[in-house]
């Protein structure tokens, strides 16, 4: 049981990431990553990036509950709500 919800949530956490980097090579004006993270951060859209990326979760959980694996998709959701904590804490303290 939580090998399926720690399977879900890592499926969340790498498909958010996967998600930032489409963020950053569609939304970025630079190749380097170094840099279209260093602008994000200064102008203060980093967080909107970050946002844009964890919309993969949203796939991911509906192919999970799609295939009933109802316990991955309760993991996608936990890694979901964790981007969304991790988000508003930098959105607040920046």
């Amino acid at each position: 049981m939580k090998k399926e919800i720690l399977i879900g949530f890592a499926v969340g956490v790498i498909a958010a990431v996967f998600g930032f980097i489409f963020a950053i090579q569609i939304f970025g004006k630079s190749d380097d990553w170094g840099v279209v993270i260093q602008q994000a951060i200064s102008q203060g859209f980093f967080t909107k990036l970050m946002s844009i990326g964890a919309l993969l979760n949203l796939g991911a959980f509906f192919i999970f509950l799609k295939k009933n694996k109802d316990l991955r998709a309760k993991g996608v959701l936990i890694a979901t709500v964790l981007i969304l904590i991790t988000t508003m804490i930098i959105k607040f303290t920046n």
